[in-house]
C-alpha cells in the first residue's frame, strides 16, 4: 500500500478532502478539512492535509480536483466559489509540499463524473454528464466512454449555462445561470427573500421534506433551472445518463421529483428522451476517486496496474 497508491485531493468551496487511493479504487486513508476563507489559511490547510494523509507513504502521483474554472496547462485555478484563489498556482503549491511527485489537475466536475463512470452510477455508459450541486453547481462530461475536459479543461460546466437571461446575477458575473438558481446558497437566498427564516440548505431541505411551501418552491425553482441546463446539454451531447451528487442532492426526492417533472416537459426530442437521471453511487467520494483516476496514467507502480 505504501507505494502502489496515488494521493487524491478534492477541493471545493465547502471542504477539501484528500486520500491515498489504489489502482483498484480502494481508499486506504482519507481526511478532510473545511475550506478556509483566506489565501494564507488555504495554503496552510493544504499543506497540513497533504502531509498528514501522505505520512509514511510514497504516492506515485497526485490527482487534484478543484472547483473551477481551472487552467490545467498552467497549473492554476480560479474557483468561482473560493474567492481567495484567483489565477492561483495550485500545482506549484502542491509541488512545494510534495516535491518530486508528478501532479495532474482536473476540474471537480470532471473528477466527479470520472469517479462515477469508473466505479459508480455511470459504469458502462457511453455518454454521461456528472453534476455536483452544492455550494456551486459543477459538471463534467464522459463522451464515447472517455472523460472529456475540453481544450481548457472546463467542459461540462453546466452551472454557468444560462437558464434565464433575465434571471438573477450569478457569482461568475453573468445573469440567470443554473447556479444562480440551483446551488444551495442560491436556493436559501431566494427562500429567505420569500419569508423563510432558516439558516442553510440543510435546513431548507428538511423543511421541504416536511412540506413547507416556501422550501418546496425553492427546490422546484432550482430544479427547473437545473432541468433546463440538463435538457440543453442532452440535446447537444446526445447523453445516455446524468448522475447527480453534492450536498444539495442529499435532499433526495425533494430535488429529484421536481427535476424529473421539469425534464419530462423539456426533453421533447425523441433521441433525448432515453436519458436517465440518477443520484451518485459514490456520494462524497466521487470527486476524490475521480481525482485518483485522473492520476493513474501518470503513476509508475511497482506492481502491475489493473486494466
Amino acid at each position: 500500500m505504501d507505494h502502489d497508491v496515488v494521493l487524491a485531493v478534492d477541493i471545493g468551496g465547502t471542504k477539501i478532502s484528500a486520500g491515498l487511493v489504489g489502482a483498484d479504487g480502494q481508499v486506504h486513508r482519507q481526511s478532510e478539512v473545511a475550506t478556509p476563507a483566506t489565501r494564507p489559511l488555504l495554503e496552510e490547510a493544504m499543506r497540513g492535509l497533504l502531509t498528514s494523509v501522505a505520512d509514511g507513504a510514497s504516492p506515485r502521483a497526485i490527482g487534484l480536483a478543484s472547483a473551477g474554472p481551472v487552467d490545467p496547462p498552467r497549473g492554476r485555478v480560479s474557483p468561482v466559489n473560493i474567492t481567495a484563489w484567483r489565477d492561483f498556482p495550485l500545482l506549484d503549491l502542491v509541488g512545494a509540499i510534495m516535491p518530486g511527485v508528478p501532479s495532474v489537475l482536473v476540474g471537480d466536475g470532471i473528477a466527479a463524473a470520472l469517479g462515477e463512470h469508473w466505479l459508480g452510477a455511470g459504469r458502462g455508459v457511453e455518454a454521461m454528464l456528472g453534476i455536483v450541486v452544492s455550494t456551486g453547481v459543477g459538471g463534467g462530461l464522459v463522451l464515447n466512454g472517455e472523460a472529456y475536459a475540453g481544450p481548457s479543461g472546463n467542459a461540462g460546466h453546466i452551472g454557468h449555462v444560462v437558464a434565464d437571461p433575465a434571471g438573477p446575477l450569478c457569482s461568475c458575473g453573468a445573469t440567470g445561470c443554473v447556479e444562480a438558481y440551483a446551488s444551495g446558497p442560491s436556493m436559501v437566498r431566494w427562500a429567505q427573500s420569500q419569508g423563510w427564516t432558516g439558516p442553510d440548505a440543510r435546513a431548507l431541505s428538511a423543511d421541504a421534506a416536511r412540506g413547507d411551501a416556501v422550501a418546496l418552491a425553492a427546490f422546484d425553482r432550482g430544479a427547473q433551472a437545473l432541468a433546463r441546463g440538463i435538457a440543453a446539454t442532452a440535446a447537444l451531447c446526445d447523453l445516455d445518463r446524468v448522475v447527480i451528487g453534492g450536498g444539495v442532492s442529499a435532499a433526495g426526492e425533494v430535488l429529484f421529483a421536481p427535476l424529473r417533472k421539469h425534464l419530462d416537459g423539456f426533453l421533447t426530442l425523441g433521441y433525448v428522451r432515453r436519458l436517465t437521471v440518477v443520484p451518485f453511487e459514490l456520494g462524497r467520494s466521487a470527486g476524490l476517486l475521480g481525482a485518483a483516476r485522473s492520476a493513474l496514467p501518470t503513476a509508475q507502480f511497482e506492481s502491475p496496474t489493473p486494466a
